[in-house]
């Protein structure tokens, strides 16, 4: 099937949700992707995210196999093998006591409000002063679901589909003084991303978040902490919150957790967990036999990659620093979760045009920020051949050069 024929297909037949590249994927292996003309692509978005792995890696290949010829799917009005094994080891890394698995990261950050509030009911029940209202960030993003969009502080992406659920207020990021001046005895949870993602990859301050994590145990509120995309090796540890010293109530992750097999988690402790009961929460889909044998070897395979991530990290970001140097702009991110923010939207999407046209996937986000999301299995050749690339397309691309082109065009005329 060609490129065209899919186009029109999907132009008759598709919601018009996706501004895709003009591109049509047939394979991959390992740090590459292969279009249909054979062109090869070196993948520095590894599908925002998901295939940290990369492509057909041989030990998740192997257990695909193995596992779709025992079971795929059952209910989880019934038992299988894999969700306690998965359960444990997501427990002992993230310091928690207790999981949850559904399907996405909206569907993880869905259920994690909700937990947050069954806790803040049970606690008005006993007799507490009534707690309700939530505090965010701005600039967050959280999913596309009622109650993720309702805590997502981007007004691009509440705006149409409002009113949405009440009492939530949003927090300057890393602004001590505004998440005193906002929270209250009212407030039942803290929620924001250790690293925002599609918020232009920017950390929460180290003083930020343990603030909000003193106000929430002074006040019996919750901390509920988004690794949907910075979470499970990604910065370097399994959490990114695991450099801040500070231990939350409730964490979501999805993304890479099965390897590109659809699957999210909650992870909270048993002081929270203790306010559900059968029949509260459920999924369809979330934590089947395939998907949770997959994720149990991403585990396991991500745990040796760590040292790698964190040096590989530190390497990527010093080329970028030294590229941000010449070229202006700035680096923000940790571990192989990285962004360039440019000073112009328009030369952001250039550059990720040109890059594309070379052979290299990356993608802008929070308009213009270059985001950076490899596979955790990336060498330093591929680090260098990105910024390579891209000192070569901010040279062709910068207004100066621009410049220079139409004077000697005007000469010769």
């Amino acid at each position: 099937m060609s490129l065209a024929s899919v186009k029109r297909a999907e132009s008759h037949l598709l919601l018009p949700t996706y501004e895709r590249k003009p591109v049509l994927f047939t394979r991959g292996h390992g740090v590459y992707l292969y279009d249909s003309r054979g062109q090869r692509y070196l993948d520095f978005l590894s599908g925002i995210g998901v295939n940290a792995l990369g492509y057909g890696h041989p030990a998740i290949k192997k257990v695909l196999s193995q596992q779709s010829e025992k079971l795929i799917h059952i209910s989880n009005l019934f038992f299988h093998e894999y969700q306690a094994e998965l359960a444990k080891r997501l427990t002992k890394i993230s310091g928690l006591d207790r999981a949850f698995f559904c399907n996405s990261g909206t569907e993880a950050w869905e259920g994690a409000l909700k937990l947050a509030r069954a806790y803040a009911h049970a606690r008005n029940h006993n007799g507490h002063k009534a707690k309700w209202r939530m505090l965010a960030l701005d600039n967050s993003f959280h999913g596309r679901t009622f109650g993720a969009l309702a805590t997502t502080g981007q007004s691009k992406y509440r705006v149409p589909f409002a009113p949405l659920m009440p009492g939530v207020n949003f927090v300057t990021l890393n602004d001590i003084e505004d998440l005193k001046r906002q929270f209250d005895g009212s407030v039942c949870a803290i929620c924001l991303e250790t690293i925002q993602g599609e918020g232009g990859i920017r950390p929460v301050s180290p003083e930020f978040l343990q603030l909000a994590r003193q106000l929430t145990e002074t006040h019996d509120a919750l901390l509920v902490v988004d690794e949907i995309q910075c979470g499970l090796g990604r910065t370097g540890r399994f959490f990114a919150y695991q450099h801040y010293g500070i231990q939350p109530d409730i964490v979501t992750v999805a993304k890479p957790l099965a390897a590109g097999l659809p699957l999210g988690a909650i992870l909270t402790s048993n002081k929270v967990a203790s306010c559900m009961h059968p029949g509260l929460h459920g999924t369809t889909f979330g934590g089947g036999p395939l998907s949770c044998a997959v994720a149990v070897e991403f585990l396991k395979q991500t745990e040796k990659l760590l040292s790698h991530i964190s040096q590989s990290g530190g390497y990527f970001r010093q080329q970028l620093e030294n590229l941000a140097s010449k070229h202006g702009g700035q680096v923000r991110g940790r571990g192989l979760m990285l962004a360039w923010a440019l000073d112009s939207a328009d030369l952001a999407q250039a550059v990720v045009d040109r890059l594309l046209q070379r052979g290299i996937l990356i993608n802008r986000t929070n308009d213009t920020a270059l985001r950076f999301l490899p596979p955790y299995i990336i060498e330093k050749k591929h680090i260098e051949q990105v910024t390579q690339e891209l000192d070569r397309a901010l040279d062709e691309l910068s207004p100066s050069r621009q410049k220079g082109k139409s004077r000697i065009a005007r000469s010769r005329t």
